[in-house]
């Protein structure tokens, strides 16, 4: 097979890079006033030492993702912030109860020495909570961002884990919303709702118990002349705040969606001039967000100042039934102003749980999709019991092979039909066919982007399904037909699927396809940096590196995927030479748009409405005048041959 160039073929006019570099444009560089400032940013970050991460198909957490069990392991942690969070409590709450004792022991017998023994008593409470204060917020500070740090990278792990049908129904700026506004709404819940609310609830039980020890007559009075009415409202905002704060997160799921979206495809945009509509949609995407949150203000709105009445409408009964006891010598004056600090004290709490609870609703909400998250499972599973493929020498077979989208086999939506296929090792096959017929289908079955509805595939007689991801995957290698550059080096980009290649592997790897001109042409050769998603570089030059990257890896298997379809001639032309090199000694798949491309291969197999209707080498198919010599003929007519 011979996939070089025909001799004297052209080439074409500049790259994207060559004339951003003779227009004086930098090549995806940074200005060298910016570039010592960030160095000198650098210098000055603290280091870390590499995380112990575990990756697995197979073992990790499938239990339902629950708080009580995301915070159990730091449980003793906690123990420590509760027992922080009751000396804060009984430092703050003892300033009412000492007003008292001041007041009935020390100015009112007139007692200075009592007195300055209150003043102190108050001073030693007041630094008491300052210091058990302190020490609680800043220990769940540090909790907290550990516990997030773990909870980023759990999830981050599981999108990993996921199949390629994942990343298709799912759009991006909603899993983006999984990774930031949800996992921030988490750590709101836990380093400001959990601990305060710990705090505020004990506070109430304080108070409780100090009014019931001062009089509980009058304690039991006034408490249930506030509490029902207080259950009573707190119950109607539970209910309709929790259907406010799971708009507000599904709202800002969208909006992000559509930013993403607007954001990846602004070119077309652009091109047919869809920017002010996109503007308008984007409009109502943001308003429904505002909707959403203006409901869950408005109920907020009416709970607060509702309950600060009801904590006003307590003062005056305490005032007046109080009043009069004092004035019947049941009550001292210092008992009652106790009374009056702690109801004021009583209602606080309550305030502060009100916007802890829209917290608690935020992360409950938040907690429910990260659990639809993680509980979800890969559709192409790796087995319990997968053992690692052995070095293989590339035979592949394809055994009543059928494959439906939505796994129902039969009708409209089944992609292939009974697929019966062996390509021997080191054979390079090109599969053909009109579009829709199921060639990409086939390419991303071999790989195991997904499993077959029906049938087996087959590896130098290793069911696909029962080995590991990793040790099939390793030996694969897969070049779309759209290659994606990740935003960094050329050496980050080529040495992607091998971390350890050493530069001079990287740059044999570029100068095996053909990119020593590109990196001559380069200011830092492999360590030039690349703009996102290689807008910099020309259709070629991207399929090349993405060829260099395969090369690189050193797979016993390559499936191209349509990898020259959007190519000029003259890149083409490189493509071919490059695979000239690339495959050899391999077994190859090539998803074969153009004819001249697969007709350099050993065999064409012509897919055709799901079904293999033809396979032989080129001159046999022709010779056959089936479909595909009608294709040949009309190739051949279109190209004036």
């Amino acid at each position: 097979m011979a996939f070089g160039p025909p001799a004297g073929s052209p080439f074409a006019g500049p790259s994207a890079s060559q004339t951003s570099a003779a227009a004086g444009l930098p090549f995806a560089g940074m200005p060298t006033e910016l570039a010592d400032r960030a160095e000198a940013i650098l210098d000055a970050e603290p280091t870390h030492p590499e995380p112990d991460v575990e990756f697995s198909q197979v073992d990790y957490d499938r239990e339902p993702f629950t708080l009580r069990r995301f915070l159990w392991p730091h449980r003793l942690g906690l123990l420590g912030a509760f027992a922080l969070v009751l000396v804060e409590t009984l430092a703050l709450q003892a300033g009412p109860l000492l007003t008292q004792i001041g007041l009935d022991r020390a100015i009112v017998p007139r007692d200075v020495g009592m007195l300055v023994l209150v003043a102190f008593a108050y001073l030693g409470a007041v630094g008491a909570n300052v210091v058990a204060s302190t020490a609680r917020i800043s220990y769940t500070g540090r909790l907290g961002e550990r516990l997030m740090e773990r909870l980023r990278v759990r999830v981050f792990t599981h999108l990993q884990r996921q199949s390629l049908d994942f990343f298709t129904r799912e759009k991006v700026g909603v899993l983006l919303t999984r990774m930031t506004s949800d996992i921030d709404a988490l750590a709101a819940l836990f380093q400001d709702g959990l601990v305060n609310l710990a705090v505020q609830a004990l506070t109430l039980i304080v108070i409780t118990i100090v009014l019931t020890a001062l009089n509980p007559a009058l304690a039991a009075i006034t408490l249930l002349a506030v509490v029902p009415a207080m259950v009573l409202l707190t119950l109607w905002f539970r209910s309709a705040s929790e259907v406010g704060y799971t708009r507000v997160r599904e709202r800002i799921a969208e909006v992000l969606a559509d930013l993403s979206e607007s954001l990846a495809g602004m070119r077309v945009i652009t091109a047919t001039n869809r920017r002010h509509h996109n503007v308008i949609h984007h409009a109502n995407v943001v308003g429904g967000h505002r909707d959403a949150n203006l409901y869950a203000s408005t109920v907020g709105a009416v709970y607060g100042p509702t309950s600060e009445a009801i904590g006003v409408a307590g003062q005056a009964v305490l005032l007046l039934i109080g009043g009069r006891m004092v004035l019947d010598g049941t009550l001292t004056v210092g008992e009652l102003f106790a009374f009056l600090l702690y109801l004021t004290a009583f209602f606080a709490p309550i305030q502060q749980l009100v916007q802890l609870y829209t917290v608690y609703q935020q992360g409950q909400a938040a907690l429910a999709k990260l659990r639809d998250l993680l509980g979800t499972e890969p559709s192409v599973p790796e087995a319990p019991d997968a053992v690692a493929l052995p070095p293989i020498d590339g035979r592949i077979e394809l055994r009543d092979v059928r494959f439906a989208y939505d796994g129902q086999l039969g009708g409209s939506t089944e992609a292939l039909r009974g697929i019966d296929l062996v390509i021997s090792p080191g054979e390079t096959l090109a599969i053909v066919g009109p579009t829709g017929a199921g060639k990409s289908t086939a390419a991303k079955l071999i790989s195991r982007f997904h499993d077959p509805t029906a049938g087996t595939i087959t590896i130098d007689g290793h069911d696909i399904t029962g080995v590991t991801l990793h040790s099939l995957r390793s030996q694969l290698g897969i070049v779309p037909q759209e290659p994606f550059l990740f935003n960094g080096s050329i050496a980050d980009n080529v040495g992607f699927a091998r971390p350890g290649a050493t530069p001079a592997e990287i740059v044999d790897a570029c100068e095996q396809v053909g990119l020593t001109a590109l990196l001559d042409r380069l200011p830092d050769g492999i360590d030039s940096l690349v703009h996102e998603r290689g807008a910099s570089l020309s259709s070629g030059e991207r399929q090349l590196l993405a060829l260099a990257r395969a090369f690189l890896a050193r797979p016993r298997v390559l499936i191209l995927d349509e990898a020259t379809s959007n190519l000029d001639l003259a890149s083409e032309t490189l493509i071919e030479r490059a695979l000239d090199r690339v495959l050899e000694g391999r077994t190859a798949v090539i998803i074969a748009h153009r004819l001249a491309t697969a007709m350099r291969a050993d065999r064409i197999a012509l897919i055709d409405q799901g079904r293999l209707t033809e396979l032989g080498t080129h001159d046999e198919l022709v010779a056959a005048g089936g479909h595909y010599a009608a294709m040949f003929a009309t190739w051949e007519a279109a190209a004036g041959r």
